[in-house]
């Protein structure tokens, strides 16, 4: 594991080293965005799109981590549902982040950019069931 980058954390204690992946942060990072009303998915890649339809959930999809010299900065790539108030829901998506990692890392994070990739049209059981038919 040493070829990887990790966050230590230690705070001056003498009873050894911790370390925080970040692939940690992305998890903690993507369970608080998609816990915020308004959110109706995370983007991810092709790869995590076939892993969850396998049945693995991939909570850390949409989320991006990028240590720096400057500090951490995320990027959470969300689409959102039809009819919020996209300013309003992406402040409570950067405050819900930054207030879960603080809870449970510690960590002061730099910049939480939200990108709004797609708007979820409501869909009534009618048409989901004519979808599911072809």
């Amino acid at each position: 594991m040493s070829d990887k980058q990790l966050l230590n954390v230690t705070d001056g204690s003498t009873l050894g080293n911790i370390e925080i992946a970040p692939e940690v942060i992305e998890v903690i990072a993507g369970i608080a965005v998609s816990e915020v009303a308004g959110v109706a998915s995370m983007r991810g890649n092709f790869a995590s799109g076939v892993a969850e339809r396998l049945g693995k959930k991939n909570h850390g999809k949409g989320v991006k981590v990028e240590l720096t010299d400057d500090g951490i900065l995320i990027d959470a790539y969300v689409v959102m549902d039809y009819g919020i108030s996209i300013p309003d829901t992406a402040q409570k998506i950067q405050d819900n982040t930054r207030q879960a990692l603080k809870n449970m890392t510690a960590l002061e994070i730099n910049e939480i950019n939200v990108h709004i990739v797609g708007v979820q049209m409501e869909t009534t059981k009618e048409e989901e069931l004519e979808t599911e038919e072809y």
